[in-house]
């Protein structure tokens, strides 16, 4: 073997390079060719050595046993004198697209001359002219070799550099973009993400057309190398938010990402908590309306779930449909998902501790059916409770496990016929049967799985303590559980925000949503620094027609900020403006954003005394 001082000075041992086994047998083979291992780090000190044998043994020896691997060297330029090799992952390379922008064009080049070290094409031309791909990558380290060869890329080396060059000829399967199945919606795109993370960073781009919107990329994961994605908007998203976020990300040391879950409890606040505290969506059009408010996404490959911090409690019961449909029926949907969480956590507990201790609490008639549909019921209302809950939430997961065909006729059939049977029976009581219907029905109403799973987990210990103390022990756990929410946090955001701490402008989008033109900032937890989304006095009507043309410009100067400055400047210059940019009247000076406002109130106070409509 040539060169075997430099080999072994590359990869630190001289390895066993062997005839090529020649048997079919695979119990001939040796399962493990080469026993060292090549860790981020290892690979990251090896740099390329300018001879081309030296790292084609070297990759040989790192690849050994993968029949997936395709090493093939080459002769280039003038005469066909200078060698090269291209090395590639079968599977994951379009191999059409290969040959078309880097064998061919390589392997047809016979220039007469060249600027080389020995003659022949030089690693700029290469580069430059002959190689037609459109993402070429100068490397010069083993790290950043197999970090592109397996996520696709080829490799192109040339005899007589220490330099390599990384061609982006993806071709692995993809699947393409459909409906998301976990948050669906009446009204609103239908595409969500897919398991390729530039297909699902596409998606957000396509809706975030702004040089302002930051991608930035990162690996986790010392075997699956994967790669993750921060996305934020630059001068929406708060700089403390994302360098938290980053620093969270860069200390994870783990063998794997497969799923942005691994990621999800690795970076939350309180661990221990059952709450919820970082979102997970499918829909590109939800990744988009939270990076506008100043939230930070985390994109990871091979997953369609993306992550968006911070996450209040508010916000994992709201969709996006809520900002699709009038404010008036998105209220109305609003309600009901509230009283849904209510029930969902609730009803059977209220049931159980009414019927145990506070029987006087029942009208008389329907006391008197309560006690005719128990009676030859052996159990207590606890024991009850719990073998229905327990019998309900065994049929919904088994319906998710099954055959989409098969699991849907189990869980309805089964539901049904398990019901009428126990009632049948005499194991429990009608009631009860229904009261175990209401409450899976309204844990079927929250939009967010992981907030549903959390109210199914909690309804438990909340029927213990309706079934020990009745509604001394219901009020009991309700209050644990508010104090509890009102100390967790979210990357530095209250979880209860903006109900604890209160904020005003913040209630105009929590139970009920004010309308589009109601809501021109952005919730002040989240975003301080730039608190406006929309200019003001936007609420259409037909006095706008009977504005002069003074007035049709009159926010046209309106100071959005679109940058963030120096951490340490907590509020941006306005600097002088003339009241009439903001609605006040001509001739004099505004010497601050507060003055101009105020002038701007009392013009429009001043308009709407003489509108036409109005005195009519």
């Amino acid at each position: 073997m040539k060169n075997k001082s430099a080999l072994h000075k590359l990869l630190g041992f001289i390895p066993k390079m062997k005839r090529p086994i020649k048997t079919k047998k695979l119990s001939e083979i040796p399962a493990d060719p080469v026993p060292q291992v090549f860790d981020a780090d290892k690979l990251k000190d090896m740099k390329i050595d300018y001879r081309l044998d030296v790292n084609m043994n070297a990759l040989r020896t790192i690849m050994a046993g993968n029949s997936d691997f395709v090493l093939r060297k080459f002769n280039i330029g003038p005469g066909s004198r200078v060698h090269a090799a291209v090395a590639y992952m079968d599977g994951l390379v379009n191999v059409s697209e290969l040959n078309r922008s880097v064998l061919n064009p390589l392997m047809t080049n016979t220039e007469t001359s060249g600027s080389g070290p020995d003659g022949g094409v030089s690693f700029e031309r290469v580069e430059e002219s002959l190689l037609t791909a459109s993402d070429v990558r100068v490397i010069d380290d083993y790290k950043q070799i197999f970090s592109g060869i397996l996520y696709g890329d080829a490799l192109v080396l040339v005899d007589g550099h220490n330099r390599g060059l990384l061609v982006s000829v993806k071709g692995f399967a993809v699947r393409s973009s459909s409906e998301p199945l976990t948050e669906g919606l009446v009204r609103g795109p239908r595409e969500g993400f897919t398991e390729s993370l530039r297909h699902n960073t596409a998606m957000v781009r396509r809706r975030l057309r702004s040089p302002n919107f930051i991608l930035e990329n990162m690996t986790i994961g010392r075997v699956s190398n994967t790669s993750v994605a921060i996305g934020y908007i630059r001068g929406l998203a708060d700089p403390k938010t994302v360098n938290e976020v980053k620093n969270r990300l860069s200390r994870i040391t783990i063998d794997g990402i497969l799923e942005s879950g691994y990621i999800e409890e690795l970076i939350e606040d309180h661990p221990y908590s059952p709450f919820p505290q970082i979102h997970h969506t499918e829909r590109p059009d939800r990744v988009a309306e939270s990076l506008m408010v100043g939230r930070v996404a985390i994109f990871t490959d091979n997953t369609p779930f993306v992550l968006i911090v911070p996450g209040e409690f508010l916000s994992f019961l709201q969709t996006p449909e809520d900002y699709y449909e009038r404010y008036f029926l998105a209220n109305f949907v609003r309600i009901i998902r509230y009283l849904a969480l209510s029930a969902s956590l609730l009803l059977p507990s209220f049931y159980i501790a009414i019927v145990t201790f506070h029987q006087e609490m029942i009208p008389t008639q329907l006391l008197i059916s309560v006690a005719a549909s128990r009676e030859g019921v052996p159990f207590p209302a606890l024991v009850e409770a719990f073998l229905m809950e327990f019998t309900f939430e065994a049929l919904r997961e088994a319906g998710l496990r099954l055959p989409r065909p098969v699991g849907q006729a189990v869980s309805i059939v089964g539901a049904l016929v398990v019901g009428e049977a126990a009632v049948a029976a005499g194991i429990v009581s009608s009631l009860m049967v229904i009261i175990v219907a209401v409450t899976g029905i309204a844990s079927f109403v929250n939009p967010a799985f992981n907030m549903a799973i959390t109210m199914r987990v909690l309804r438990f210990p909340m029927m213990l303590l309706a079934g020990s103390l009745g509604l001394f022990g219901v009020m009991a756990g309700l209050l644990v559980l508010l104090v509890h929410m009102a100390g967790l946090r979210s990357f530095g955001v209250p979880y209860l925000a903006p109900f604890a701490p209160f904020h005003k402008e913040g209630m105009r989008d929590t139970i009920i949503r004010a309308p589009w033109w109601g809501m021109n900032t952005r919730p002040v937890e989240i975003n301080k620094d730039n608190p406006y989304r929309m200019a003001p006095d936007q609420k259409p009507g037909p006095w706008q027609d009977k504005l002069d043309s003074k007035d049709r410009d009159l926010y046209d100067n309106y100071p959005f900020k679109t940058g963030w400055r120096k951490e340490s400047q907590n509020q941006y210059q306005i600097g002088i403006m003339q009241p009439e940019q903001h609605g006040g009247d001509s001739g004099d000076e505004c010497e601050s954003f507060a003055e101009c406002e105020e002038a701007g109130r009392r013009k429009k106070r001043k308009r709407r005394q003489h509108r036409t409509h109005k005195k009519k």
